[in-house]
């Protein structure tokens, strides 16, 4: 299984790191992915999907086996809903949110969800 990521603020780029997987990060949304890979994301603004992440995924969709949601739940109802709105669109799961960069339970309960 392939890893794949977005991070602005550093949080997801944190996780990735707490982690301990390689993952390739994308930038600009132009970077491609041909094999099955979860996704590993964050919320942008109020529960949006990032510009980028969307671009990536119209381009490489049928590969994507899940996705990780990083957000904060300062934003209430907002809280990790690009994960959802991933998930309605595509048809995969949602394995987990988490809030910002994730705590030490939080590292297990993904690793355990994504079989890492």
């Amino acid at each position: 299984m392939k890893y794949v990521y977005a991070s602005r603020t550093g949080n997801v780029e944190a996780l990735i790191g707490k982690l301990g997987i390689d993952a390739m990060r994308i930038d600009d949304g132009s970077e491609s992915c041909d094999e099955d890979y979860i996704l590993f994301t964050y919320t942008d603004g109020y529960g949006d999907i990032p510009m980028e992440v969307d671009t990536f995924l119209m381009a490489n969709s049928m590969n994507l086996q899940g996705v990780v949601c990083s957000g904060s739940k300062d934003y209430g109802d907002a809280y990790c809903q690009a994960g959802d709105k991933i998930s309605e669109t595509y048809d995969v799961p949602c394995l987990y949110k988490m809030e910002n960069d994730g705590t030490d339970e939080d590292v297990a309960a993904i690793k355990a969800v994504c079989n890492i």
